[in-house]
């Protein structure tokens, strides 16, 4: 459905996407992650059309991303988009159902979208999160096969968001393939079939959330401790990647978990309410990231 073979764009000395390969298939859901500067926005504009490559090729079902696009294939909500002023949200969506090749009727996208209500209000008088409402309407106007969508959900309430979650599981219940860039990794986490971390413009990871938390290779130990603290007693545990003491809790972060935690009994120490976990995906997204960057230095 997507193809990115040896993907590179640069901006003068930057390399923002670096030799990306990768591939999407019908009805996943993917999530794009990377801390700032990864690349996210970059590889969206070159799947949509928006930049060309300098080298490499990117495809959308066996043809370039522009025809795809002309051929309604292609749904897209952009982080950076702009909404026309001085309309109603009925008339901008009415447009866009009218420009698709496959639109659905203008009450079913209102209703889909949740924005029915503000049919008849200015897009101009919209606050932040009833725009991005506005921008997903107008990415879903028609039968898309590949629905791309950008920070879809900055703005927008608790409420809000479930809504529009369960409304794109629908659409990826429906085969269709939904991408979406996030910083809200509890969204990759609780959401994503697939998760892609890219750093510095290349794939660093892929696959499952259970996957890139196993490939951490990390676990969460935290515990309670009586009596004064030795910090640097505790520093020098074997296999410990990171460590934070808040009063008289402890909690690290170990390559190595059952030798860490023999080690700490090995102090002479006694931990109460122990505790021994995977880490989540926020973890395992910035001890992968780091990993990274110190291989790099």
């Amino acid at each position: 459905m997507v193809a990115f073979d040896q993907v590179s764009k640069a901006y003068g000395e930057v390399r923002a996407v670096d030799g990306l390969t990768l591939s999407l298939r019908a009805g996943e859901t993917v999530a794009l992650l990377g801390p700032n500067g990864a690349g996210k926005s970059t590889t969206l504009d070159l799947l949509l059309g928006l930049k060309n490559a300098d080298s490499g090729t990117v495809r959308l079902f066996g043809t370039t991303p522009r025809e795809a696009l002309v051929a309604g294939r292609v749904g897209a909500m952009l982080q950076s988009g702009g909404l026309m002023d001085e309309v109603t949200v009925a008339e901008l969506v009415r447009l866009a159902c009218a420009l698709h090749p496959k639109p659905y009727p203008v009450a079913d996208v209102l209703s889909r979208a949740g924005i029915a209500q503000l049919a008849d209000r200015k897009v101009d008088k919209l606050s932040g999160g009833q725009a991005q409402r506005v921008r997903f309407a107008l990415a879903t106007a028609g039968d898309s096969d590949l629905i791309v969508l950008d920070e879809p959900t900055t703005g927008m309430d608790v409420t809000t968001r479930q809504g529009f979650w369960a409304t794109m599981r629908e659409q990826a219940d429906q085969g269709r393939t939904v991408l979406f860039a996030t910083h809200y990794l509890e969204e990759a986490d609780a959401i994503a079939d697939r998760v892609l971390v890219l750093h510095r413009g290349r794939l660093l990871a892929d696959g499952t959330a259970a996957e890139i938390k196993a490939k951490a290779g990390a676990r969460r130990v935290s515990f309670d401790l009586e009596g004064p603290i030795d910090e640097p007693a505790l520093r020098g545990l074997p296999f410990l990647t990171t460590i934070g003491i808040s009063g008289r809790t402890v909690r690290i972060q170990s390559s190595d978990a059952d030798a860490t935690v023999h080690a700490l009994y090995g102090l002479g120490l006694h931990p109460r309410n122990l505790e021994v976990a995977g880490l989540g995906l926020e973890q395992a997204f910035v001890a992968i990231t780091t990993a990274e960057e110190a291989k790099q230095q």
